[in-house]
């Protein structure tokens, strides 16, 4: 079946009972039991739930895996994940990633005993140096938040599966639609559901999708173990905006592009961070193992009181956090979504004051460059 049908079927089928055409939302706490081990397959809802599995079987198709697993955040997702490693191991992690894992990984999971090594892995060779007899990690954002820069999946599942380190990509930004890491050999893809797979701006929650038995064991157990699931209703927000993804991103990608081919040449922008655009220094890597490049980009305006200036007259394109919804949204990385980077690391990693993101939604584009193109005016 085709990407489109998978994401309306699968786990979607109509319910058994009424043939209604939408999967029940089974708001339960338990399940009663015929007798003592014997069950209909759910016992508690911790462990399981007719809607989340749903759900975990849409998500692993979409993204080509044997197994998914719904967390109730994308970062209790990526600290779930985490959470398979011991003390004493050492993971390596993009260097430009979203500021929460920056701050999960530096201020919260180093204190347990965990080395995190921030590497630019848009060059497999600084990866391959970084390795050491401990790493047991391989972490990576591809596109980045919120610099857009690309790693190489093939390269990087050659470089893990040679020195036996599982690679692990937060396909967030991309959605599977766009691209799918586990056919280029990555072991595991997370995502944050309150993105693009929801799309609609109401839904907390997060995702981790994977090829192994044995690693869908363990995880499973975490996940049962510390609770962090995902309720049945936010699953079926889920289920409901996974249905129109295919068109959703179609539309993204078509806004996206015509917004940064705007920003490209435009007398006040300095520089424009898009896939799409010839201009970004990974644009053919993007050709080859993207479908598309997807609704992402920051520019840069060279300095905060000008992106400042920018974000006060906006009108259509929204201030906030988050991304992947309908709705444009906007936001200065330094202060929202990085600033738990320490400011000497957000510039080496160039994300400066000037720096502005843009969640390019699906309004009418024209809409959408009037209202950018209105407020550069006043930078």
């Amino acid at each position: 079946m085709g990407f489109a049908t998978d994401a309306i079927h699968v786990g979607q089928e109509p319910d058994p009972t009424t043939g209604a055409v939408v999967a029940p939302i089974y708001q339960t706490s338990t399940y009663v039991q015929e007798e003592l081990g014997k069950h209909k397959g759910y016992e508690y809802a911790r462990a399981s739930n007719p809607t989340r599995s749903a759900l975990e079987r849409n998500l692993a198709r979409l993204e080509g895996g044997r197994h998914a697993l719904a967390f109730a955040s994308g970062m209790a997702a990526i600290n779930a994940v985490i959470t398979l490693l011991q003390s004493g191991d050492h993971v390596i992690c993009s260097h430009a990633v979203y500021g929460g894992v920056y701050r999960l990984f530096t201020k919260v999971l180093s204190h347990f005993g965990l080395e995190f090594s921030f590497i630019d892995t848009t060059c497999v060779e600084n990866v391959e140096k970084a390795i050491k007899k401990n790493t047991r990690l391989l972490y990576i954002e591809t596109p980045t938040n919120p610099t857009l820069a690309i790693s190489d999946l093939g390269e990087m599942s050659q470089l893990a599966r040679a020195r036996r380190v599982p690679l692990v990509v937060d396909n967030t930004f991309m959605s599977p639609y766009l691209q799918r890491p586990l056919e280029f050999g990555a072991d595991m893809v997370v995502h944050s559901t309150t993105k693009f797979l929801n799309g609609h701006s109401d839904s907390i929650g997060g995702a981790v999708i994977l090829t192994r038995q044995e690693d869908y064991d363990r995880l499973y157990f975490i996940q049962k173990s510390a609770g962090a699931i995902l309720g049945p209703f936010d699953c079926w927000l889920v289920l409901r905006g996974v249905k129109t993804l295919a068109v959703r991103m179609e539309q993204h990608c078509q806004n996206g592009q015509a917004i940064a081919g705007f920003l490209e040449p435009h007398p006040k922008v300095k520089r424009v961070f898009y896939p799409g655009l010839k201009s970004h220094p990974q644009h053919e890597l993007g050709t080859k193992q993207m479908k598309g490049f997807g609704a992402m980009l920051s520019f840069e305006l060279g300095s905060r009181e000008s992106a400042e200036r920018l974000l006060r007259q906006v009108k259509l394109c929204s201030l906030g956090e988050s991304l992947g919804g309908v709705e444009t949204l906007i936001s200065h990385p330094a202060t929202m979504t990085h600033s738990s980077v320490p400011p000497e690391e957000r510039l080496k990693i160039g994300i400066t004051d000037g720096l502005v993101r843009l969640s390019v939604g699906i309004e009418d584009v024209e809409d959408l460059i009037a209202d950018l193109d209105r407020a550069l005016s006043h930078v």
